[in-house]
């Protein structure tokens, strides 16, 4: 019996629009439009661009997310997708489409594209269509809705291990399910930007899954503890940008799951209380923790007494535990963390070596936050910093640069240097540096000579060419404004003002110096500082 035009679509399912399988969406009606003949199809469309919210003329049809992401098209104008395996046919042992042949060019001298054929092409083609001997395969947006036979799919890939079905239409967590226990062999499984269903059932023990990508999903982290007891030995978990501001059933790791979890990836989510992530201390595989581009405001390590109702609802205080205990990698960059007590609390985590803190306020000095060398100095074992290898010598040099800076700014009263610089007496003693107090008699030309340090500048403008480097010693109280008169004489630069930035080891652009009031010492500069001299444009 013929199916009616309108079985043809079911309310919730996922299509994608008919000759463009990266332009996804939701069927959200099906039937008649007043007005317009025939029946259509109302979809929401993943990517928001379409015409209304669901009405037309004052008659709602349904609720789309935004007000322009839904749309009526005709039955025809839309897929339902095809099978995992008509997907890998398409993908491996299709002919190339135009689009992917554009794709491969180069860009000429005068910017034209030059088109290129890669050499081998052939026999890489033929080696990926033996799906026999496939070991990983990638299939993003092909509009792949449902798996297929399970004893064909067994037969056809028997030694995939990695698969990649970023932007398809699966929506069912039961074909997660059979797909892995049908490719025994599957360790590695990337469902990105695929919507699938808020309730978790029917899925098995994945025993062979080790990594799970669940980016871009809508999913909340309910969800995450329903799969919770089918990943037993996942090892990586990706979730980024999936809304998430709460991890609701934090409680329910003292039960066991996710025991050999060791990297778990949250960026790009709304977390703004670091309680939320407090209740993943207790995963003793957790060696990273993704987190930049969150809404974190600070950081502490669990064991205060202002967070005592955490610790005792997670039992933190069982001697046999410390929390975080395998943590080596923080990643916190595009937050919004202010303050320096965060800085310093990172030191309790006991493995704690890779730490990321780009782009917080904490660590932007145009909007008060330190430089680089602040941050190797207060924390104490980080080897990488955002991303760049810690030296012995940028440690070394990190560390005597702020004790001096500490020394010129405070008092000698040890309670408040021991609050707001934790690590400067340790310092001051592991590099020897003693209190820098002249006697009377010898005030005079003693204090000018150690108050000066000695500088390079290092001239970039690109109208002046060509400079060679300059030392000048200065006293370690001159203004960044006066060093700029300073260096509009040494470089003869008439027509134009310096613009002065200072260039740090380890960190991948120069501090920009805008305060004409800060003082070098201000600043941390000492004599193995180099100042770059630009031109305000």
């Amino acid at each position: 019996m013929a199916e009616s035009p309108s079985e043809a679509f079911k309310l919730d399912q996922r299509v994608h629009s008919a000759g463009d399988s990266r332009r996804v969406g939701t069927v959200k009606y099906v039937g008649p439009v007043e007005g317009h003949g025939g029946i259509w199809v109302g979809v929401d469309w993943d990517n928001g661009e379409g015409k209304h919210d669901g009405s037309i003329n004052g008659v709602r049809y349904f609720r789309a997310k935004t007000e322009r992401s839904g749309s009526f098209v005709r039955i025809q104008s839309l897929s339902g997708g095809i099978s995992l395996l008509e997907g890998l046919y398409v993908r491996y042992r299709g002919e190339s489409t135009k689009e992917e042949e554009d794709d491969m060019y180069v860009l000429s001298t005068s910017n034209k594209r030059v088109f290129v054929e890669l050499v081998g092409m052939d026999k890489i083609q033929d080696k990926l269509s033996r799906f026999e001997e496939l070991k990983a395969a990638s299939l993003p947006y092909l509009g792949i809705s449902s798996l297929g036979e399970p004893c064909k799919i067994s037969a056809t890939i028997p030694n995939l291990k990695e698969l990649d079905l970023t932007g398809n239409l699966l929506s069912d967590w039961k074909d997660v399910g059979m797909l892995c226990e049908t490719l025994p062999t599957l360790t590695v499984l990337n469902l990105s930007h695929n919507l699938m269903r808020k309730i978790v059932t029917g899925m098995p023990k994945l025993y062979h899954l080790r990594v799970l990508v669940l980016n871009n999903m809508g999913i909340s982290w309910e969800q995450v503890d329903m799969l919770k007891e089918s990943l037993p030995s996942i090892e990586e978990l990706h979730l980024m940008g999936n809304n998430i501001s709460t991890i609701e059933s934090g409680s329910s790791f003292v039960d066991g799951g996710f025991d050999s979890l060791r990297l778990l990836n949250l960026e790009d989510n709304s977390i703004a209380d670091w309680e939320e992530i407090v209740k993943l201390s207790q995963l003793r595989s957790l060696e990273q923790i993704h987190l930049n581009k969150n809404k974190l405001k600070q950081i502490f390590y669990p064991g205060n007494d202002s967070i005592s109702r955490t610790l005792n609802e997670y039992d933190i205080h069982n001697e046999s535990f410390k929390p975080f205990q395998n943590l080596r990698c923080l990643l916190l960059g595009g937050n919004c963390i202010e303050d320096l007590e965060s800085l310093d609390s990172l030191n309790y985590f006991p493995k704690l070596v890779d730490i990321r803190l780009s782009e917080n306020p904490v660590t932007d000095p145009a909007k008060g936050g330190v430089p680089r060398f602040t941050l190797v100095a207060r924390l104490a074992r980080v080897e990488v910093l955002n991303g760049s290898e810690v030296s012995t010598r940028e440690r070394k040099e990190s560390e005597i640069r702020y004790v001096r800076l500490v020394m010129s700014r405070h008092s000698d009263n040890p309670e408040e240097m021991k609050r707001l610089h934790p690590r400067f007496m340790e310092l001051k003693e592991i590099h020897g540096i003693e209190d820098e107090r002249p006697s009377i008699a010898s005030a005079g030309p003693k204090k000018m000579s150690s108050g000066l340090i000695s500088i390079t500048l290092k001239c970039i403008a690109a109208s002046m060419g060509e400079k060679p480097l300059q030392t000048k010693k200065l006293p370690a109280t001159t203004t960044v404004g006066k060093l700029k008169l300073l260096c509009e004489s040494i470089f003869n630069m008439k027509s134009t003002r310096p613009k002065l930035y200072l260039q740090e080891e380890g960190s991948p652009l120069p501090m920009l110096l805008d305060d004409d009031m800060s003082s070098l010492v201000d600043l941390g500069i000492d004599s193995s500082s180099i100042i770059l001299i630009d031109e305000e444009s």
